[in-house]
């Protein structure tokens, strides 16, 4: 049931994709309303197999890279369909849907490597560590979707083509704004999700810091990002500055995710019975 339930998610991410790079192409209504709902579907089918898996497991389902990944794209799918709802910016899922897309397929081509199960996984902290990592590291992809955006606004401002792609991508200062919103939520959810992770370093490793790849990784993100907010509202960083660590912050996310998962062992990367 699970297998058909992923399978089943995929599909309908895919046909997502397929409706909303049309919809960047064309601006009708019912295209919008029929790939936001097919989105829906498969975040219903993605979570509903989560749940099968981490009840089989009886733990949370994040313990390999191909599930961890698997779960980061469920996430951003959520992340998007509620911000969509909130902001009103339907555009952003020609954006958004195709990462998520991107990340199930990548799901099922990465090797199994297991990062800590067994009963250490059965922490409240853990949970918490995991869940708001992944919640603050889907709002920092939707945050990246949006500089992307960014970037193809201004350069075809700057250079006087305002064809198509032009009239269909929001404004310069939208696109900033929801940048913004996604690192004032995101930002206090990873950190809430760090802190959580070396309270239960603390009781398991017995220190809070054990020099592991992907705390080392996961710090100089978190630095990257606090680095970001704080010119963001202390010097008033807006556009293209702010658009560009977007993206080089999202790309250490991708690193600390993946990168140190694929290529770096450590307690993250080693199964423990």
């Amino acid at each position: 049931m699970e297998s058909v339930l992923l399978t089943l998610a995929v599909t309908f991410y895919c046909v997502g994709t397929v409706g909303y790079l049309i919809f960047l192409v064309r601006d009708r209504e019912g295209v919008h309303k029929a790939s936001w709902s097919v989105l829906v579907a498969g975040a219903l089918c993605h979570g509903a197999a989560i749940v099968l898996r981490s009840l089989e497991k009886g733990h949370l389902a994040v313990t390999t890279s191909p599930e961890a990944l698997s779960f980061f794209a469920w996430f951003l799918v959520l992340a998007y369909l509620i911000l969509s709802q909130r902001l009103r910016l339907r555009i952003l899922g020609s954006f958004v849907s195709p990462l998520a897309a991107v990340f199930m397929f990548g799901s099922t081509l990465l090797p199994t490597r297991f990062i800590p199960s067994g009963s250490l996984f059965k922490s409240t902290w853990v949970v918490v560590h995991v869940a708001a990592l992944f919640a603050a590291n889907a709002l920092f992809a939707v945050a990246f979707a949006a500089a992307i955006m960014y970037l193809l606004q201004e350069r075809a401002i700057k250079q006087k083509r305002l064809g198509h792609l032009y009239a269909r991508l929001p404004s310069l200062e939208r696109l900033d704004r929801i940048n913004h919103i996604c690192l004032l939520i995101g930002f206090p959810l990873m950190t809430v999700g760090l802190l959580a992770g070396f309270l239960y370093a603390s009781t398991v490793w017995k220190s809070p810091w054990n020099w592991d790849p992907k705390e080392i990784f996961a710090l100089l993100t978190w630095l990257i990002y606090a680095v970001l907010l704080h010119e963001r509202l202390a010097v008033g960083w807006r556009g293209r500055r702010a658009a560009w660590l977007a993206i080089f912050g999202f790309s250490a996310v991708l690193v600390t995710f993946l990168g140190v998962n694929l290529f770096l062992e450590g307690h993250h990367t080693i199964f423990v019975e």
